[in-house]
């Protein structure tokens, strides 16, 4: 626990120290030099934080400013809205880590995002490689390896070669000098480096994304997005020397003849259950059938002349009255 505190601290000294090497002018002198109230300062949810990271992203994308006060100035969403979509549109965070942008996210997750918001700013370079910690130096230089040095700087002595540089320094001397190029040598690799580098000047021109001066955060993404390749090519390339090498130089394997007979069984098997499927409709079918005939023998309906009456009981009507009707026109019945 006390290791990762100290971790954060110094990362937020540096971050503070960019800060001020971007001379950003919302920094308080009074944090300067203590640890706790700078880590205080930049991972605390406050008015004073956001402003700071508010100043990185207007300082990256100018626009930004503009943006903002065209819309609500006073609407603190929006303000954090558009500085989480200047950060993925950067690749450092989502567009929905608003958290991040507020300050409730993890203090060291908070100060890695700076850091790496600080890289996009105008002139990065120039105040990074000057930034120097003097505690780190300090201890790398009086740690318990570099005394030796120290002494012999104090009390310096004249150590003799050791035997084989001599013997190659005498050697060195008793060979033929070098020979010198001639003036037409040196006339051709003066105009091969002036024309290397008119096509080196010609290509940087072309690169936008190398000038310090640029403000559009979209012509940092293809420097991200190139560094992000190279890093999934190297990792694809290390799983395929360990894992994937042997496998990809493989026969492909052979079918055996016993699947075809598998493959008819199947098709059977297919077939008998389509059968039975259709047998089960069939017998569906049948009981409906048989349960609405057996409806209509038991319950009566309304058949003519508004009389309920079963359907045997108005078959055997209608039989009554077409024997009736055959008994009055037959022959017998004219007698």
């Amino acid at each position: 626990m006390a290791a990762a505190l100290k971790e954060e601290h110094q990362l937020a000294q540096k971050v503070y120290a960019a800060l001020q090497a971007a001379s950003c002018p919302l920094l308080v002198e009074g944090h300067l030099g203590e640890a706790e109230s700078v880590h205080q300062l930049l991972c605390t949810p406050s008015q004073h934080r956001t402003g700071i990271l508010a100043w990185v992203c207007t300082t990256i994308n100018p626009k930004l400013e503009e943006k903002l006060s065209v819309m609500q100035p006073n609407d603190p969403k929006v303000q954090v809205k558009e500085m989480a979509m200047l950060g993925r549109d950067l690749m450092l965070c989502k567009a929905d880590d608003l958290d991040l942008i507020r300050g409730h996210a993890k203090p060291l997750r908070q100060l890695q995002f700076l850091e790496e918001l600080l890289y996009f700013v105008p002139g990065w370079e120039n105040f990074s490689e000057s930034e120097v910690d003097g505690e780190a130096l300090l201890e790398e230089l009086f740690a318990d390896e570099n005394r030796a040095y120290f002494t012999h700087m104090l009390m310096p002595t004249l150590n003799p070669l050791p035997a084989h540089i001599t013997s190659s320094f005498y050697r060195k001397q008793n060979q033929s000098p070098v020979c010198r190029p001639g003036p037409e040598e040196s006339d051709d690799v003066a105009a091969l480096l002036e024309s290397a580098g008119s096509v080196l000047k010609e290509l940087q021109s072309e690169c936008e994304f190398l000038h310090g001066e640029c403000e559009s955060p979209a012509a940092f993404s293809p420097r991200v997005a190139v560094s992000d390749l190279r890093n999934l090519m190297a990792d694809f390339s290390n799983v395929y020397e360990t894992g994937f090498r042997d496998y990809c130089h493989r026969e492909a394997p052979q079918l055996r003849t016993e699947t075809l007979v598998f493959q008819r069984v199947h098709q059977l098997l297919l077939a008998c259950n389509t059968e039975l499927n259709m047998l089960e409709e069939a017998s569906l079918a049948s009981a409906a059938v048989a349960a609405k005939t057996c409806q209509l023998e038991t319950q009566p309906s309304f058949w003519s002349r508004g009389e309920k009456r079963t359907l045997p009981d108005q078959l055997k009507e209608v039989t009554q009255l077409y024997k009736h009707f055959l008994s009055q026109y037959s022959p017998e019945g004219e007698k």
